[in-house]
Order: C-alpha cells, then sequence, then structure tokens
C-alpha cells in the first residue's frame, strides 16, 4: 500500500481501513487486514496478488511480474482459511433503517441522472446504515439474497454479499443489465418494456459465472452490458456460449450506441432536450 501511495484513511489496530481506486466512493469501504483485503463495496477480497490484480486490472502472470518488479519479497503463500474466513465473514456494518424513497437528497441524486422517479419508487428503498460506527444512508436496491447495493452522491457499495437480482414474471423474454441505474434508465426511456420483458441485474460482471439457472428460463436473452471491453467481452462470450444451446441470443446495446451504458446515454439525451 505505501508502494501504491495508498493511505489509510483509518486504522483499528491491524485493520487499515481506504478507499478504492476501482471507483468513486466517499467512504472506505476496503479493508486491509493479516494480509489480506476484503472489498465490502463489490463483496471480493483476497491475498496480495488478488489485490494488484484488482488494483491494475492486470492478469494473474501480470500481477506475478509486477510485485518481482519491485524488489522486496511478497509471500505468494495460500492464507490460513480460518483467518479468510474470519475477514470476510466480520460484520462491519449495520443496516438501521429502511423505508420508502422520500429523502430529498437522494430524490434530487436521482434527478441527476435523469431517472423517472415514479419508477424509482417502485425499485428503490431508503436505507440508513452504519460502517464502522458512522451514520450514513443512501437509495438501496435489493439483491436475491436480500442484501442492499447502496448509492448516493459520494458512495457506491454494496452491504452484506454481492449477489445479483431477478425480477421474474415469467416472461420468455429477460433483459441483462450490469446496474440498477441502467435497469430504471431502461424503463424510463421504454417504459412499455416493465410489462413484457423479466429482467436479471447482475449488479456486478462478476455475477456472469451465477446466472446460467436464470438464463435457462428464457427462449430469448437480450444483453444490455456496458460499452466497454470487460461489456464487450461478456457480451461475446455470452452471445457465443447461449446461441450455441439453442437459445435466442441478441446484444442490444445498439440502443445506447456511443455511450458507455443505458444511464449515461440517458443523462446526454435528456440533457440535449432529445
Amino acid at each position: 500500500m505505501k508502494r501504491l501511495n495508498i493511505e489509510a484513511v483509518e486504522k483499528k489496530k491491524e485493520q487499515f481501513w481506504f478507499k478504492s481506486n476501482w471507483r468513486d466512493e466517499q467512504t472506505a469501504s476496503v479493508k486491509c487486514e493479516h494480509n489480506l483485503f476484503y472489498d465490502f463495496g463489490e463483496g471480493f477480497g483476497g491475498n496480495t496478488v488478488d489485490f494488484i490484480m484488482k488494483y491494475f486490472s492486470i492478469g494473474f502472470l501480470q500481477a506475478v511480474r509486477w510485485l518481482q518488479s519491485e524488489d522486496a519479497i511478497f509471500s505468494f503463500d495460500q492464507p490460513k482459511q480460518n483467518v479468510f474466513l474470519e475477514v470476510k465473514k466480520e460484520k462491519s456494518y449495520r443496516v438501521e433503517r429502511i423505508q420508502l424513497l422520500q429523502n430529498k437528497i437522494l430524490i434530487d441524486y436521482l434527478n441527476t441522472r435523469k431517472l423517472n422517479i415514479e419508477i424509482c419508487k417502485r425499485y428503490l428503498d431508503e436505507v440508513y446504515y452504519t460502517i464502522n460506527g458512522k451514520k450514513y444512508f443512501g437509495v438501496g436496491f435489493k439483491n436475491d439474497k436480500n442484501q442492499y447495493e447502496i448509492r448516493n452522491k459520494y458512495a457506491k457499495l454494496c452491504l452484506g454479499i454481492k449477489w445479483f437480482t431477478w425480477i421474474n414474471k415469467s416472461r420468455k423474454s429477460l433483459v441483462i443489465l450490469e446496474s440498477w441505474s441502467d435497469f430504471i434508465s431502461l424503463l424510463t426511456l421504454y417504459p412499455k418494456c416493465e410489462k413484457s420483458k423479466d429482467f436479471l441485474i447482475l449488479n456486478s460482471l462478476s455475477m456472469l459465472s451465477k446466472v446460467d439457472q436464470v438464463l435457462n428460463v428464457y427462449s430469448e436473452l437480450l444483453f444490455a452490458l456496458d460499452n466497454d471491453v470487460a461489456g464487450s467481452t461478456a457480451t461475446e462470450n455470452c452471445l457465443k456460449k447461449w446461441n450455441s444451446s439453442g437459445t435466442r441470443c441478441k446484444d442490444i446495446r445498439y440502443l445506447f450506441h456511443g455511450s458507455k451504458d443505458i444511464n449515461d446515454y440517458l443523462i446526454l439525451n435528456t440533457n440535449a432536450g432529445v
């Protein structure tokens, strides 16, 4: 962490809390302890190699080479199982209250993202929580583990286990998206699709490895993942996999061509008066 100029925001004995560099956040949600780290914002963690892979968005071999090039001694030994579980299972947050969305600050935040507030009220909650004893609040989107994706003007994190959200109305067609803001943006742009499609919100692209049982239910899969390298790679892999299984698949990112995701497209076109 020192070599990367990462300053701990908070220190508690052997715990070091810091802000992730892989997303914008105001609250430190990444903990380092016993040569392990855990990201409470996205629900994953690991050892030194795992951290370097995440920090630089590189593969295992590249991470090892980087560590070797630092002319320092690093241990690549697997951590003891009980130590890792202790770090992973430790609960440093507490949900204090959940209520209907009504806070003006949160509604103003959603308005800046050009999201239809009535649709937001159907799918989002107002969540009050503490992290390390400090009080916060944000809009909450529940996943299928009954945990919450939290967003506000300053923070982006997950309270609890990272998981996907399946909105299942037993329809034949499923739209797959990366985030709840893309989901609500889609409904804002195309409100009729709410009554004709089911939706799978991954909440993290890593959840694609866990959703086969959901995708198997549908005769048509519509992928609306982000227009970036990771999203394009994932879309290509999914189309190849599911089309070969006989399922009808489509890449529908043409709906927000030229933008990183559906919410960016919504903001741009709303501001342009389209």
